[in-house]
């Protein structure tokens, strides 16, 4: 039996912020905003949507910020084309997004799969980016420690979270199978609680998130993303990635692990600073899992906030 399709209105959650379309890299981006100041910008990870940004958008407001959360390219409430779901195109579309806003450049926020959107907009698009902050994501060119490190971990009996999260990755090369499993029963209940800690998510978040990758065409377009990495080694446009990011990056970093978060360990987080040239920072928040936005958002939110304060 075919799992009900979502009506696009049902990620226009309503609250304090205000929804609009913005034209940008020849696609239109839903985003969700709120406040007035310099601009940040939250990108989400997979399988969600920018309402997992929500407990930030109302506290950087109040602290001064434009807080802004973009659907990422065939998410949400955005469009959904056929093609553009790599890390260059993701960048651009940040990057054009910030233009689009009336913005010279952003302070950027990427959450996972988005954390390589981050660390690639400082080398692809310098003059959008005044700082980035990586939330539960490696350095791009370190997926070879991070696949070790996940291997370590799952190596003591009971210890497999780590070996899980990376047959999760494998699965999703597979055609039409993973998205399947997206859209019908629990799927999406299962990658959530995977990485993250006990006690989320609630059954609402679930719910929220089920119904937003029920929308057409965003189960498909938000594996792409995951297909397109694995497969970047071998990929031209991979290469000149890989070949830009080696330079590293001279803008301020904050990158940020929840302790309890199978997808990336604590060294790969440390490595990465041999990447970045100007102010790095790493920060563990406890008992988190690799949810920390709506895990442990109040620590979230504090670190994010003195960690801006300083730029």
């Amino acid at each position: 039996m075919a799992a009900p399709a979502t009506d696009v209105s049902a990620v226009l959650v309503e609250g304090p912020w205000r929804h609009r379309l913005v034209a940008a890299h020849g696609a239109r981006f839903h985003v969700a905003e709120l406040g007035e100041g310099p601009l940040v910008l939250l990108l989400h990870d997979f399988p969600q949507f920018w309402w997992a940004w929500r407990a930030q958008l109302v506290a950087l407001a109040s602290a001064g910020y434009r807080a802004v959360a973009m659907d990422l390219r065939g998410y949400g409430a955005s469009d959904k084309p056929p093609r553009g779901y790599d890390t260059p195109t993701s960048a651009a579309d940040v990057a054009a997004l910030v233009r689009a806003l009336g913005e010279r450049d952003a302070f950027v926020v990427g959450h996972g799969v988005s954390g390589r959107t981050a660390w690639a907009l400082p080398s692809l698009h310098p003059e959008q980016v005044r700082g980035i902050a990586v939330v539960g994501a490696a350095h791009p060119l370190l997926s070879r420690q991070v696949l070790l490190e996940r291997a370590r971990r799952g190596a003591p009996a009971g210890a497999g979270a780590g070996l899980r999260a990376t047959a999760a990755a494998l699965t999703r090369q597979l055609p039409v199978l993973p998205e399947h499993r997206l859209v019908h029963g629990d799927g999406v209940e299962q990658v959530l609680r995977a990485r993250s800690a006990p006690g989320w998510p609630a059954p609402q978040d679930v719910q929220r998130y089920t119904e937003a990758i029920r929308v057409p065409f965003v189960a498909h377009s938000a594996l792409e993303y995951h297909r397109w990495i694995a497969r970047s080694a071998v990929r031209a446009d991979g290469r000149r990635l890989a070949a830009a990011l080696r330079g590293g990056v001279h803008v301020p970093v904050l990158q940020v692990r929840g302790e309890l978060d199978p997808t990336v360990g604590t060294a790969a987080l440390e490595a990465a600073e041999r990447y970045a040239h100007g102010p790095h920072r790493v920060v563990q928040v406890p008992d988190a899992g690799h949810h920390v936005p709506e895990e442990a958002p109040d620590r979230l939110t504090a670190v994010l906030a003195g960690w801006l304060a300083r730029f």
